[in-house]
C-alpha cells in the first residue's frame, strides 16, 4: 500500500475535501487532525463541491488540473483525498498530479500502522493494509501486469499481477490464522473472568473523547494518552477493585471515527471482541465537541455494526471546557443513563463510580448487619469493598455495621460465606427471599 512515510521529517501535503451532496458531510478540522496525526506537513486544503462523484477523477478535470498546479508550485509529495477513492480514481489522479495520491482509508491505515505496540495490533493493522492493497495491485504494477517471456522471464504461467495475489491471499490467510489464536486466548481470559464473576466495563468513543485519560484516572495507569487522534489503538485492561462491587476489569479500546470503512472495521473486530463481551460500556463522549451529536451517532453506529448489544452509561467528559455541571441524569429511579465528569480536573468520578455501582450492581441500599465475632471474613470483605458507613459492638460483643450496598451483592457474600440472613439483617432478611435477579438492573 502507498503509506505516508514513517520518517523523522514530515511530508509535504496538499489535503482536498469535497462536499458531494450524495455523500455524509465532511469535518475539515478531523481531516486535518488526522493528517497531522501521520505526521503530514500541510500545504493547502482545497475545498471543491459536486453534485456527485466523477467516475473518472471523482473530481472535475479542471479542479484536478488545478490541484496538480498547486503541487508544481509547492513541490508537495503527495495529495491526500477525504474520501473513499477506487483504484481507477486514485491511478488517473497521479497521472494527472504527478504524485502520490492517498484516500481516507489509506490515511487512517497509516495511523493505524504507526500507533500498533502490541503483537496482536500489528497483525490486525497488517492483514488491514494487505486487504486494502488486494483491489489496488494494478495501481502499482502499472504494465507488469503480463506474462513474459524470453530468458530468465519464463514463468508457470502467471502473469505477475496474479502471481501477487497469490502470495497476498497466503499471507492473509496466515495473519487471520495467527488473530483467531490470539482470539481464542482472549475469549479464554472472558471465560475465566466470567467464571469468577468479575465485570468488565468498556470504554468506547469517538478518538480523541479523552477516553485514556479517564481510563489512567480510574485505573491508577499510565496509558499513553494525548490530544490526537487515534492515540490509543490496542486494547489494554486493568483489573481494579471498585468500591462497593469489588474485582472488575476495565478496557480501554480503540476510538471510532467517522466514514470508517466496513474493511476496517471487520480487520479490527478481534480488539473489538472487548467492547462486544463487556458487562457494561462506558461510552466517552466529548461535551465540548461542536459535532458532538454526529460523534455520539457515528460511536453508536460502529457498535451496532459489530453487534455489541450491551447496557450503555453515557459519560460526558470535559466538563471543565464546555462548562456543564458534575452531575447523574437518570432514564428510571436507579438506572443512570449520562453522567458529566471531568477526566482531567477530576469533576465528577465520584458520580461516575456510583453511577457504574448501580448499573452492574442494582439499587444501593443502607443496611444494618448484626455479625457475631466469628464472622470476621465478611466483615473484611465489606471493608476492602468500602461500603462500611460506621460499625459498634452491642453488650454481648456483637458488631453492628451499617453497610451501603446492594441488596444483591450483600446477598452474594452473605450465601458465600454460608451465614443465617435472618441472624445477619433481621427483619429485612425477608427481603431476600424474593429471586436475586428483581435486585438486579435490565438493560
Amino acid at each position: 500500500m502507498d503509506q505516508l512515510k514513517q520518517q523523522h521529517g514530515t511530508e509535504q501535503v496538499i489535503l482536498v475535501s469535497v462536499a458531494v451532496q450524495m455523500l455524509e458531510d465532511l469535518d475539515a478540522e478531523e481531516f486535518n487532525l488526522l493528517a497531522q496525526s501521520a505526521g503530514a506537513n500541510i500545504l493547502q486544503h482545497v475545498h471543491a463541491s459536486r453534485i456527485k462523484p466523477d467516475a473518472k477523477l471523482f473530481i472535475g478535470s479542471g479542479k484536478a488540473e488545478e490541484i496538480a498546479a498547486l503541487v508544481q508550485e509547492y513541490e508537495a509529495e503527495l495529495v491526500i483525498f477525504d474520501h473513499a477513492l477506487t483504484p481507477a480514481q486514485a491511478r488517473n489522479l497521479e497521472q494527472v498530479m504527478h504524485c502520490r495520491v492517498v484516500d481516507r482509508t489509506e490515511l487512517i491505515l497509516d495511523i493505524f500502522a504507526q500507533r500498533a505496540r502490541t503483537y496482536e495490533g500489528k497483525l490486525q493493522v497488517e492483514l488491514a493494509q494487505l486487504q486494502h492493497l488486494s483491489s489496488r495491485l494494478i495501481r502499482s504494477r502499472g504494465n507488469l501486469d503480463s506474462q513474459k517471456g524470453g530468458i530468465g522471464l519464463r514463468g508457470p504461467g502467471e502473469t505477475v499481477l496474479e502471481t501477487d495475489r497469490r502470495l497476498l491471499r497466503i499471507r492473509m490467510g496466515q495473519l487471520k490464522a495467527k488473530i483467531d489464536k490470539v482470539k481464542q486466548t482472549r475469549m479464554q481470559g472472558r471465560i475465566a473472568r466470567q467464571k469468577a464473576a468479575v465485570p468488565t466495563v468498556s470504554l468506547v468513543g469517538y478518538t480523541n473523547a479523552g477516553k485514556s485519560t479517564l481510563f489512567n484516572t480510574l485505573a491508577h495507569s499510565n496509558v499513553y494518552a494525548a490530544d490526537q487522534l487515534f492515540a490509543t489503538l490496542d486494547p489494554t485492561l486493568r483489573r481494579l477493585n471498585w468500591d462497593g462491587i469489588g474485582n472488575l476489569v476495565l478496557a480501554d479500546t480503540v476510538g471510532f471515527v467517522r466514514n470508517l470503512s466496513h474493511s476496517l472495521v471487520e480487520s479490527f473486530k478481534a480488539t473489538l471482541e472487548e467492547t462486544v463481551e463487556a458487562t457494561l460500556l462506558l461510552h466517552v463522549i466529548d461535551s465540548s465537541s461542536p459535532d458532538m451529536l454526529e460523534q455520539i451517532e457515528a460511536v453508536e453506529s460502529v457498535l451496532k455494526e459489530i453487534g455489541a448489544d450491551v447496557p450503555v452509561l453515557r459519560v460526558y467528559n470535559k466538563i471543565d471546557v464546555s462548562g456543564e455541571q458534575a452531575k447523574i441524569i437518570y432514564h428510571a429511579p436507579h438506572q443512570p443513563e449520562r453522567v458529566y465528569v471531568s477526566a482531567h480536573s477530576g469533576q465528577g468520578l465520584d458520580l461516575l463510580r456510583q453511577a457504574v455501582h448501580e448499573l452492574l450492581m442494582g439499587n444501593i441500599q443502607s443496611f444494618d448487619l448484626t455479625l457475631k465475632p466469628a464472622y470476621g471474613k465478611l466483615r473484611n470483605q465489606l471493608y476492602q469493598l468500602n461500603v462500611i458507613q460506621s460499625e459498634q459492638y452491642d453488650e454481648q460483643g456483637n458488631l453492628l455495621l451499617r453497610v451501603m450496598i446492594a441488596p444483591s451483592k450483600l446477598e452474594q457474600l452473605i450465601k458465600q460465606a454460608h451465614l443465617p440472613l435472618q441472624e445477619i439483617l433481621g427483619e429485612r432478611a425477608s427481603l431476600f427471599q424474593k429471586p436475586l435477579e428483581e435486585f438486579e438492573i435490565k438493560d
